[in-house]
């Protein structure tokens, strides 16, 4: 932190402290717990409103980000603030980690080289990237269980645990806020050794199978002579969702639209797309195949880099991310930095290669998998590398470059260079990650060959052998759109097809279309009748369900009492349960465990059932049946009717993992206050979930294992928790009251209610299938209550059950309820459910009378479009809440659009000029429109004017750059074109028409920065203008002809958006379908096509007009 404004930021490492000093000067592992200042620009407040953005495309998948809040402002002045931190410290490296930031690790520096090889921020300066709004660069975020992390910007539970080796790892761990799944990652460091390990357990503590992608996302500093390195094998790079692919590290082909080799043929090397300043524009990459282990990055002037290895069993994933070294990046960089410049993220994944690409986990698993870094200096880009070391190989005409890297001290290591079988040099010595080998062998003095093999070996270990070999992967597939259902020939395909869109949540088609025809063709299809019901299951639909899971189980056992999957069994016995059947539940959990795959969450499910039968000893059989899930070792705690035995088994699991909430919990309320017990319980931190919603959870957990009292002791208060995790208010209690009803307290149960209905809703955004039973059986005892009435359709609204939200949310506003997010929400599921727009308005309307708020006046407007006000009309609605216009930039720019609409010019310009804008990711753009709108709307009144002075100010202002409180850069995919031929009209118009023709022909001249197809647009309107005004009626008829065909598709399309999209921020609030929006763009098309031709002949008449008179 620096006190100094108009200084850099800097943050200021503490010294360690004596005791932690005096293990570094004995070689050992520092570790400590110390606050830092950082100067810090701080994320805006949760927006109240939930938003339901089921068709949200967000980084190829789906941008869902209910039941979290949405945070969409962020401060624009910094101000210093205390983080905690954790800093982690040997003789090689120190890292710092920040637990209130996602656990992410936010400094990595070698203390050899002086270099930090992760990105250094020194700022903490969020921009609109993360699912949920803030996002920061720089360090490592460990992105999971779908990129970026949804909870990249809340806290987690951490602590520091020192091994019998010596080492020290600080571990950290949260439930994932969407779907309640328990990640931990632990940060080890080990003496006398430069490598950092990141061991990881992902672990689905939920009853329904999960998707997931890891990604440990490293940020590092880039410049020009910044370069990623890869395996020599590697040959080929993909795209998002493989929609497209190049060669690599030269680009082989147009690649995110810009022509690698027609800039390599302008200039050497331009297309090495592994090197950071070579790449224009926005760009990501992942590598297709390799068979080696390794990546990373080298920053030629330090001399410094890093290098990431794990397992390529499992982590195949190598990707290289930049905003690219362009307009655009340097706007996002000033979004994300004071003075820390532009960065590289080089992203290892594990169980995925692509984004997005999601592996599965069944309820009950944990996957563990450990990643390693290390830094390197002086070896440049390396060729091989494993945790033990690292080798360079740098042919040059003067010999052949040779850098041995290693992670600890080695003494007695022996590196040789062979060309062949021959063995043409060897060194021997000592080596340690302070003393790295740099040495140029002259080998073609003796031989023509280069250098083809370099082992590191320790005697007879290899730690590390280079060879040089040919990639052996031939050219990747490329995906593809997958057929209409109708379309596919076969059921298989159907079903795989239906898989692959859940399975990597496809955000704007739904697998539900392919199910339906798969039971269209054969009612009875196991697989189809599973899936159908899985997808009722999850929406609270128990009949519909049970159902379909009995379709399924009825074929799958119709000649096989044992079917090979357990897995509709599984879920038959889940609906069962839900349905309060726990006879019935039991059967299908048992008969489902026959099956190896479904065995462990059976078992712990008839623990369950077991414990609530009161049959402990059945109950504890069946939980050690499950193994170490530590659902099923709290089970066998509960199960032992010993209760110091429960407590010490309890004390046990809770020594194994502290930072478990439910472990900690069930000690907690286990622990007598007899003399002699409460000293041994945790610490009372140890037993505060991180977030009201965790502490929800631990008591469901255990209400279901039949022990109330456990439940209600963990959800006794709220728990200490950030407002941008969201809140459990009401729903604490009407949990409690489900609780209780089922233990046969009905006076406890109602108190609960009542607690419930007067408690604050704020940020209480019910999800799971416990909460809607809860507030299904709130609304069935009183009808009343507002307050569950309307967390219900909240619920329904988000499980797309929008006539049931519409019911429930009815059901509130007759109720009474004053709360302006119930009538919100109302008015949302009344466009959802029917297209009600006017019923809609009304309870907007009503909402903005109980609560004047921005984010209201802004669907108001959305709305408004939608149900086709004109612009005066939208307008007039804006200004009746005009204090509030200046609170959001969405608003803020859709004002501007109005009056630009209006031609109030001027009003427009002063907020252009005047506002500063904070971009959104996959919003951009929208700013600069907005801009060269006002900029053309006065450049042609200045035009029309034609003195002399007035032209001269539209040319000022028609070269006008952008302005970098616009927030955004301009894509070299979208020239302005428009304002490029005004100035040459207002060239033209002042009398230089040399000049007039050379900016018309610029507007038309091709870029191998923009070369991507593009569907026909106003650009191509404006390409025709120039055309026409160079007198080339040829390509200006061209340019309306390709209009008129790109509408006439348009109107003959079916409703469907890109499905290779990896960001459309426009389905977002009213998502009824994009037909009325595409009939739009069309006519917008067909009137610029015929603007174009009357232009084409009025130049024709002109041009005759003059030949006659001449």
């Amino acid at each position: 932190m620096t006190r100094n404004d108009d200084a850099p930021s800097r943050i200021l490492l503490p010294d360690a402290p004596a005791d932690q000093a005096a293990i570094l000067a004995e070689g050992g592992v520092a570790c400590w717990s110390e606050p830092v200042w950082i100067d810090t620009y701080e994320p805006g407040d949760p927006d109240p409103y939930p938003l339901f953005l089921d068709r949200r495309v967000y980084q190829g998948s789906s941008g869902r980000v209910y039941p979290l809040p949405m945070i969409d402002a962020v401060s624009a002045e910094k101000k210093p603030r205390r983080w905690n931190a954790i800093h982690l410290e040997n003789a090689y490296v120190r890292l710092m980690l920040l637990p209130e930031i996602g656990g992410r690790i936010h400094i990595g520096f070698d203390k050899v080289a002086g270099y930090d090889f992760f990105y250094r921020n020194n700022v903490i300066k969020p921009a609109l990237v993360g699912l949920a709004g803030p996002w920061i660069s720089g360090g490592v975020e460990f992105n999971w269980p779908q990129h970026h992390r949804p909870a990249t910007f809340l806290p987690v539970d951490a602590r520091i645990e020192r091994e019998d080796d010596g080492a020290v790892v600080v571990w950290h761990s949260d439930i994932d806020p969407l779907q309640r799944m328990r990640g931990t990652h632990g940060i080890r460091v080990r003496p006398g050794s430069s490598l950092i390990e990141a061991d990881v357990h992902l672990h689905n503590r939920t009853d329904g199978t999960q998707t997931f992608l890891w990604w440990a996302n490293v940020a590092a500093a880039s410049h020009e002579r910044y370069q990623s390195f890869f395996p020599d094998d590697v040959a080929y790079v993909a795209d998002h969702a493989r929609r497209a692919i190049s060669a690599f590290p030269r680009a082989d082909r147009p690649y995110y639209g810009v022509d690698y080799p027609a800039l390599a043929a302008q200039r050497a090397d331009a297309d090495r797309i592994d090197v950071y300043s070579n790449i224009p524009v926005p760009t990501s990459y992942m590598i297709t195949d390799t068979d080696d282990a390794f990546f990373g990055g080298y920053d030629h002037a330090a001399d410094a880099g890093f290098v990431h290895w794990a397992d390529p069993a499992i982590s195949p994933g190598k990707k290289q991310w930049t905003w690219g070294d362009g307009e655009i990046g340097r706007a996002w960089d000033a979004q994300l930095t004071d003075t820390d410049g532009p960065y590289v993220e080089l992203m290892a994944g594990v169980f995925t290669d692509n984004q997005p690409d999601f592996a599965w986990l069944l309820p009950g698993e944990t996957k563990r998998f450990r990643q390693y870094w290390y830094p390197i200096h002086r070896t440049g880009p390396v060729r091989q590398a494993t945790t033990d070391a690292a080798i360079s190989v740098d042919a040059k005409p003067g010999g052949t470059r040779i850098g041995v890297a290693v992670t600890r001290a080695y003494d007695g290591l022996t590196v040789s260079a062979a060309i062949g079988e021959d063995e043409v040099w060897q060194w021997s010595g000592t080596l340690s990650p302070a003393t790295p080998l740099v040495q140029v062998v002259d080998a073609r003095s003796a031989c023509s060959a280069d250098v083809d093999r370099v082992t590191l070996r320790h005697g007879d270990v290899v730690l590390v052998e280079w060879r040089a070999r040919d990639s052996t992967h031939g050219e990747p597939w490329v995906a593809t759109e997958p057929s209409a259902p109708t379309e596919i020939a076969s059921t298989d395909e159907l079903l795989v097809t239906a898989t692959h869109l859940q399975q990597y949540r496809h955000p704007t088609r739904d697998a539900l279309p392919y199910l339906r025809e798969a039971l269209r063709r054969d009612p009875g299809d196991t697989r189809a009748a599973t899936a159908l019901g899985a997808w009722h299951l999850r929406r609270g639909e128990y009949a519909l369900a049970l159902e379909a899971l009995q379709t399924a189980v009825s074929r799958a056992t119709a000649r096989n009492l044992s079917p090979r999957d357990g897995e509709p069994l599984y879920l038959l016995g889940l609906v069962h349960e839900r349905l309060g059947d726990d006879a019935a539940a039991d059967r299908a959990f048992a008969r489902a465990g026959w099956n190896a795959a479904w065995s462990v969450p059976s078992a712990l499910a008839r623990a369950r059932i077991a414990l609530r039968a009161g049959r402990s000893v059945d109950a504890r059989y069946l939980a050690e049946t499950a193994g170490a899930v530590p659902e099923a070792r709290r089970l066998v705690a509960l199960a032992d009717p010993d209760a110091m035995g429960a407590l010490a088994l309890a004390r046990h699991l809770h020594r194994d993992d502290p930072l478990d909430a439910a472990s900690a919990a069930l000690v907690r309320a286990l622990a007598a206050p007899a003399p002699g017990t409460a000293d041994e319980a945790p610490e009372a931190d140890s037993l505060t979930p991180l977030d009201e919603r965790t502490a929800l959870d631990v008591g469901a957990e255990f209400e279901r294992a039949a022990r109330l009292d456990v439940a209600l002791a963990a959800t006794e208060a709220p728990a200490s928790s950030t407002p941008a995790a969201g809140r459990a208010g009401p729903l604490r209690h009407y949990l409690r009251a489900l609780w209780l009803d089922r233990a046969g307290e009905p006076a406890a149960a109602s108190a609960e209610r009542r607690a419930g209905a007067a408690a604050d809703a704020s940020l209480a955004f019910p999800a799971g299938l416990e909460q809607y039973d809860a507030l299904r059986a709130a609304v069935r005892a009183d009808s009343t209550d507002a307050t569950a009435a309307g967390l219900l359709g909240m619920w329904l609204l988000d499980a797309g059950r929008h006539t049931d939200a519409v019911t429930a949310l009815q059901t509130a506003a007759d109720a009474g309820s004053t709360d302006p997010v119930m009538w919100r929400n109302l008015a949302l599921a009344r466009v959802a459910a029917t297209g009600d727009d006017e019923g809609a308005d009304a309870a907007l309307r009503h909402a903005l009378h109980l609560r004047a708020d921005a984010r209201l006046v802004l669907e108001r407007d959305l709305l408004a479009e939608r149900r086709g006000l004109d612009a005066g009309a939208r307008l007039a609605l804006l200004n009746e809440h005009a204090p509030l216009i200046g609170t959001r930039d969405d608003l803020a720019l859709r004002h501007v659009s109005l009056l630009l609409d209006l031609d109030r010019i001027w009003e427009a310009w002063r907020v252009l000029t005047s506002r500063e804008f904070r971009p959104f990711e996959g919003g951009e753009g929208r700013v600069i429109a907005a801009f060269d709108r006002a900029i053309c709307a006065q450049a042609r009144a200045l035009l029309a004017d034609g003195t002399p002075d007035a032209l001269v100010e539209a040319a000022q202002l028609l070269t006008l750059s952008v302005p970098a409180h616009l927030g955004e850069g301009r894509h070299p995919a979208e020239p302005a074109l428009e304002r490029i031929v005004l100035l040459g009209d207002v060239r033209a118009a002042q009398g230089a028409a040399d000049a007039a023709r050379a900016t018309w022909a610029s507007a038309v001249a091709p870029t191998p920065l923009a070369v991507a197809e593009r569907p026909a647009d106003a650009l191509t309107f404006w390409r025709g203008i120039a055309h026409l005004r160079l007198g080339d009626a040829d390509a200006a008829e061209a340019a309306w002809r390709v209009l008129g065909e790109r509408a006439q598709a348009l109107h003959e399309a079916p409703d469907a958006v890109d499905y290779f999209a990896t960001s459309l921020p426009e389905l977002t609030v009213f998502d009824t379908g994009t037909a009325a929006a595409r009939r739009r763009t069309a006519d917008e098309l067909d009137e610029l096509a015929t603007r174009g031709r009357a232009l084409t002949r009025a130049a024709a008449l002109e041009t005759n007009r003059q030949e006659a008179s001449a």
